[in-house]
């Protein structure tokens, strides 16, 4: 068996969650997404190729929400 000494310091990478958060708000307004509209609606004539597996469709199916 070794004796493995480890520092109580922890490493320069690691930061705790109040850190992050610190850093990220201090960089949101660096990072600015475009304006963009909601999407259209697409009428159901225009899709196809939806394919979804039977055992998936009867998952679905059995939840109260959605099917049943």
């Amino acid at each position: 068996m070794s004796n493995h000494i480890v520092s109580r310091e922890r490493p320069e990478s690691e930061f705790t969650l109040a850190e992050l958060r610190g850093a990220s708000a201090r960089m949101a307004p660096h990072w600015s997404a475009p304006r963009e509209s909601a999407p259209s609606p697409v009428p159901p004539s225009r899709i196809h190729g939806v394919v979804v597996e039977p055992a998936s469709a009867r998952l679905i199916d059995a939840t109260a929400e959605y099917g049943g």
